[in-house]
């Protein structure tokens, strides 16, 4: 039995709304018990709530006396001046009563909704927000040809009101909802949204689920080269592509240049290889920025629930290793994770830990090899390599902690506390009017990255009043032609007009070749010792060795092999024309201190008679 229309009804639905809205109930709940409540206060009334979409679409939002047919036939249909009273209401902005629908031109073509459910005319009223906008429509079906009373024109006043309360209260809890769960430049869920979702998933059995950490690679460099508006394209092109190629899958962005992917039902290694490889291949179009086209690469780790663990915490740590080596290993690929990483990871994890805290405690050390001019034995240069003093006093070479060098950040500090130290014996030697000529620092592709090599080194020199001359720069094939073409030449170019000397190391163990001398002039090239090993035993390896010391002499570059060990080696390189070389035949890495002894006594000099070095270094050592 209906209630009769009351000033108490109103004021008792007024109070129940607002409180519904106050506990936070979904908006399609309100929405419906306001319909009924108002229909209970009325006679002969069906009401009905509708929203519209970003298109400017119906969405039937509540109408539970009707049938749910009609809401189904009512969304999607567009806003326009003759669909019906509310598509007409919210495309004027205000209310239409229409008193005969088989009739009225504003309902042609839409009768058919309506009429079969023995509903004669319509009233609808707008919904607007504050500030402006309508945001739907309120509308009284009538089961007979007629048009509102005062007592419904009150009621509906009180519902259009309530209606637009509870639509914004609604928008207000969806941004807010939006901006703690979902990323705002690519719209994905970000990192709350994902630990939620996999801690979720794997809180109970079947672990049915695969995890792929993706990483975009060289993002910092668009960034640098092209601005920030590029690098954002980018990242919202990636996650556009995963989330295309994901399918039922949920695609998060859970950091700057990262990403997480979902792949429920997965219980394959192969499903999950399958998808890695569709996210790659969809990465490899181009994509426009303002004229400028960048091809996203990512490099992606994955583990398998169940197999590769069970608790959120493992499977992301055992991705995250995976994705760890494979940017590493295989950059732009991907990689699921296997037992073994694990172990291994942890292993180059402790040593960036206790390289870290010798940079802190200021244990890094340059020891100095010398360079010598095969023909006559003397010292014509150094070479300054690593070396950590560990806790006990152990003196722990280079290769023992090569691993912390792949981490850009630790490189770059080594290279620092390097070059102070260099640069600090260097004014020793020259205060001590001990003649060394030049030594090497080798450097990273960090410090290419970083962009402030050429001030740090000057900057560096200038401070102990050392001549740039007397520092030369080494860089590997790796990091010639691993960096940007133009920003290394560039580097290279400005080290050269400040004086200070470059030199290419480990020439011929990469994919450098002696064409790209040509774009960058380099004044040294080293000869990498397998070649040397191999070349008495390796008539290829011999042919190779002839032509770089040719080639390098041609061009006016200066030419140094490494590694010679034996006295037949340092014959066969000083006929094949190469005159400057370095070795354990000579000297292994020394502290500074035994090098400024041997400079003083076995030192390029001016004039004099030469003096034999080989065998004596050794035993000084």
């Amino acid at each position: 039995m209906r209630e009769i229309g009351s000033a108490e009804g109103l004021q008792a639905l007024q109070n129940e709304i607002l409180e519904a809205v106050a506990r936070g109930e979904s908006l399609r709940t309100i929405m419906e018990r306001l319909c009924l409540r108002a229909e209970a206060i009325t006679q002969g009334v069906i009401c009905s709530v509708v929203t519209v979409d970003d298109e400017n679409r119906l969405v039937a939002l509540a109408a539970p006396s009707l049938p749910e047919s009609y809401a189904a036939a009512v969304t999607g249909i567009a806003t326009g001046p003759r669909v019906g009273s509310c598509g007409t209401a919210i495309h004027r902005g205000e209310p239409v009563c229409v008193t005969d629908i088989a009739t009225d031109p504003l309902w042609q073509g839409f009768e058919s909704l309506v009429l079969p459910l023995g509903l004669r005319a319509c009233w609808s009223s707008p919904i607007k927000a504050r500030d402006g906008r309508v945001v739907g429509s309120f509308a009284f079906y009538y089961d007979r040809k007629r048009g509102p009373d005062e007592l419904e024109r009150q009621i509906v006043a009180t519902c259009v009101h309530l209606c637009a309360i509870a639509i914004e209260h609604e928008e207000v809890r969806s941004r807010n909802h939006r901006l703690a769960y979902y990323d705002t430049l690519t719209g994905l869920p970000n990192r709350v949204h994902f630990n939620d979702a996999i801690t979720r998933m794997s809180a109970v059995p079947p672990f049915d689920f695969g995890l792929m950490l993706i990483d975009i690679d060289h993002l910092k460099a668009i960034n640098d080269t092209m601005g920030h508006g590029a690098g954002d394209a980018l990242i919202a092109t990636v996650g556009a592509r995963l989330q295309a190629v994901i399918g039922d899958g949920m695609a998060c962005r859970i950091g700057g240049d990262e990403f997480a992917v979902l792949l429920p039902d997965c219980t394959q290694a192969a499903q999950m290889r399958s998808v890695a490889c569709a996210i790659l291949a969809a990465m490899s179009a181009a994509l426009d920025h303002d004229g400028h086209g960048i091809i996203p690469s990512v490099t992606i780790g994955a583990a398998l629930a169940g197999e590769d663990g069970e608790d959120a915490v493992t499977l992301r740590q055992n991705a995250d290793f995976a994705l760890y080596h494979a940017k590493e290993t295989r950059r732009g690929g991907y990689v699921r994770f296997k037992d073994g990483l694990r172990t291994s990871m942890t292993r180059r994890l402790q040593v960036r830990r206790d390289v870290d805290q010798a940079l802190t405690d200021g244990r890094i050390a340059a020891h100095y090899q010398p360079i010598i001019r095969i023909d006559t034995d003397e010292i014509v240069g150094l070479e300054a390599l690593c070396r950590m003093r560990m806790p006990d006093g152990r003196i722990a070479s280079a290769g023992e902690f090569q691993e912390a060098m792949l981490d850009p950040k630790v490189a770059h500090r080594i290279s620092g506390q390097m070059l102070a130290a260099i640069a600090a014996d260097m004014a020793a030697w020259r205060r001590a009017g001990i003649n060394f000529q030049h030594v090497g620092l080798n450097v990273t592709s960090a410090d290419f990255q970083k962009g402030d090599l050429v001030q740090r080194v000057v900057k560096a020199l200038e401070r102990v009043q050392v001549p740039p001359a007397h520092l030369v720069i080494e860089i590997t094939e790796q990091v010639f032609m691993g960096g940007r073409k133009d920003s290394v030449a560039r580097t290279i170019e400005s080290l050269r007009q400040h004086g200070i000397p470059v030199a290419l190391d480990d020439f011929g163990t990469g994919f450098a070749s002696l064409t790209h001398l040509l774009d960058f002039p380099v004044d040294i090239i080293k000869i990498d010792r397998s070649f040397i090993a191999a070349a008495q035993s390796s008539a290829k390896s011999s042919v190779i060795v002839e032509a770089m010391v040719g080639i390098a002499n041609r061009l006016g570059m200066k030419i140094i092999a490494e590694g010679i060990e034996t006295q037949a080696q340092a014959e066969w390189l000083q006929a094949m024309g190469c005159r400057l070389g370095q070795g354990f035949l000579y000297a292994q890495a020394m502290p500074a201190g035994i090098v400024a002894e041997l400079l003083q006594r076995f030192g390029q000099k001016p004039d004099g008679p030469p003096r034999a070095l080989a065998g004596l270094v050794a035993t000084a050592a």
